[in-house]
């Protein structure tokens, strides 16, 4: 039996009754993406200690989620086949995971940064507000199109993160779903700075519907489609293409930069530990590292 073959099995089988359907969806990427291409046209027999070290060899230029994930799939596929007595041997307990090489962090310096907001600010855009809130909260986009009003006191500055959503296929049909947050840490309580909830207050008198961030459906706007708005904005505002993700590093990076402690920006954006949050973002600021160097500078003559 073809390894191909038996991933499906498993995962359609086996996996898909067992687990969220946004987490089968997961896997199923994981495994059309890096899987099959890389072990699926071989014989199950044929996945040697090897063959396995070899294709983990090439994954280092993944980020280390994304390396984990694929060899805990790969692992799991393949005791499951030993256990099921399609095969009788598997030698995933040898693989070696490569060390990732580290992820860039990526955000918008000061300048671009005011210059969205201006561009927000100065045009009366309700659907743009979503980009506006996460530069001041760094909410994941997931978790801001998720948001419905009842999550926000706009009476105390309070936000509320308790669900997440994605976009999926549903019976041939392109929809948002939505799930609990991503994990026990990303469900949070935000304080809004003043100038936000002044802003929010002035959106929800001018929208509809119950979610924050306004689209076409009475479900919001869906992820794609709003990356697609953010992509329009960079275009007009001639600012370099990044993903909307770098929304929340900016707001991190800002957030350091204007000396705010770790471990309460870890709590803010959602992360576990504030070690997780010290070594992805401790890099990412040259710009204000060059202002404090200059500063020292200045003592000389």
């Amino acid at each position: 039996m073809l390894y191909k073959e038996w991933l499906d099995e498993w995962l359609e089988l086996y996996v898909r009754p067992s687990v969220k359907e946004r987490t089968y969806e997961k896997y199923r990427c994981q495994a059309e993406k890096y899987l099959l291409p890389g072990l699926g046209g071989c014989e199950l027999g044929a996945l040697t200690a090897i063959r396995l070290q070899k294709f983990s060899a090439s994954l280092p230029d993944l980020a280390a989620s994304t390396i984990n994930g694929v060899l805990s799939l790969l692992k799991s596929s393949l005791k499951a086949a030993v256990s099921l007595g399609v095969t009788d041997k598997q030698f995933s307990d040898t693989i070696i995971r490569p060390k990732p090489r580290g992820k860039k962090v990526v955000c918008f310096g000061k300048g671009e940064q005011k210059k969205i907001e201006k561009y927000i600010l100065g045009h009366h855009a309700p659907h743009l507000c979503g980009i506006l809130l996460t530069l001041y909260t760094g909410l994941r986009i997931g978790e801001l199109l998720a948001l419905t009003w009842d999550d926000v006191d706009l009476r105390r500055g309070m936000l509320t993160v308790t669900k997440t959503c994605y976009d999926g296929w549903e019976n041939g049909h392109y929809r948002k779903f939505f799930d609990t947050a991503k994990t026990q840490s990303s469900e949070r309580v935000i304080p809004l700075p003043r100038r936000i909830t002044a802003y929010l207050r002035e959106i929800k008198r001018s929208t509809e519907g119950e979610f924050v961030v306004a689209g076409k459906t009475e479900y919001g706007a869906q992820v794609r489609t709003y990356q697609r708005t953010f992509e329009h904005l960079l275009d007009k505002l001639g600012i370099a293409h990044k993903g909307f993700h770098a929304l929340r590093h900016t707001f991190a990076t800002r957030a350091l930069e204007m000396g705010m402690d770790v471990k309460t920006l870890a709590e803010i954006l959602g992360h576990k530990n504030p070690m997780m949050t010290l070594q992805r973002y401790a890099h990412s600021l040259m710009e204000h590292k060059k202002e404090m160097m200059d500063k020292i500078g200045r003592l000389l003559g």
